[in-house]
């Protein structure tokens, strides 16, 4: 099956096996929202780009109550999903990659981006990067989670072998797991965690930070 957006399977099967294929996910999500209640306790307004199927928003809403939440993602399959799971609630759905978001999205207090940008090059990441901060207000926090690249090539081809030995105990298919695999360094463009610190700084956040890593991922936030 062709999937309908960038990650390794189709939208309408993403909730049932992203917690097969990412290890500790569930946890991103838990601590993307401490985070926020730490920094930002009463949230205003939060655009989650690359949104995928709205999971974290209705975790969000659970926890901040409604707000006004703009949900972002440059797959129509995923936001379709997405508007489904939240239909009744007040959210604004946009077709967008976050190097492609305007400025009539509004301003926001939060603004959070989990295992989306790992899928641009160079020039895409510092551009959805920079729009991340100036669509947030003075004080407002962006998220983001990313698949990271080791800093050695050992470091890399063990990183690679215990992710890939992480999906076979979950049950997934030796075939699909090593399709999966062989995507990095080729749809999935990961750069060090010094380069996403240099790159947060440069791009004028006062408050840079890694706050969670385990395996090839890691969590970041930035504080404008």
């Amino acid at each position: 099956m062709m999937s309908d957006n960038k990650t390794s399977q189709a939208a309408n099967e993403y909730d049932a096996n992203v917690h097969k294929t990412i290890p500790r996910y569930h946890l991103f999500h838990e601590e993307t929202i401490d985070v926020v209640a730490t920094i930002v306790p009463k949230p205003q307004a939060w655009l989650d780009t690359g949104c995928g199927t709205g999971t974290l928003i209705a975790k969000a809403i659970e926890h901040f109550g409604q707000l006004r939440f703009v949900a972002a993602d440059p797959a129509e399959g995923m936001l379709r999903v997405a508007a489904e799971k939240l239909a009744n609630r007040e959210i604004t759905c946009v077709l967008s990659g976050t190097e492609d978001l305007q400025d009539d999205t509004g301003s926001f207090d939060v603004i959070t981006a989990i295992m989306v940008h790992h899928y641009l090059g160079e020039q895409g990441r510092a551009r959805a990067t920079e729009n991340c901060f100036n669509l947030l207000n003075p004080g407002g926090i962006y998220i983001t989670f990313e698949t990271i690249k080791p800093q050695t090539e050992l470091g890399t081809q063990l990183g690679l072998a215990r992710w890939r030995q992480a999906q076979l105990l979950n049950g997934k298919n030796p075939d699909i797991v090593d399709k999966h695999i062989s995507r990095y360094g080729i749809e999935l463009l990961p750069i060090t965690i010094e380069a996403h610190l240099q790159l947060l700084r440069e791009t004028g956040f006062s408050t840079v930070e890694v706050f969670w890593a385990s395996g090839m991922q890691a969590g970041f936030y930035a504080i404008k």
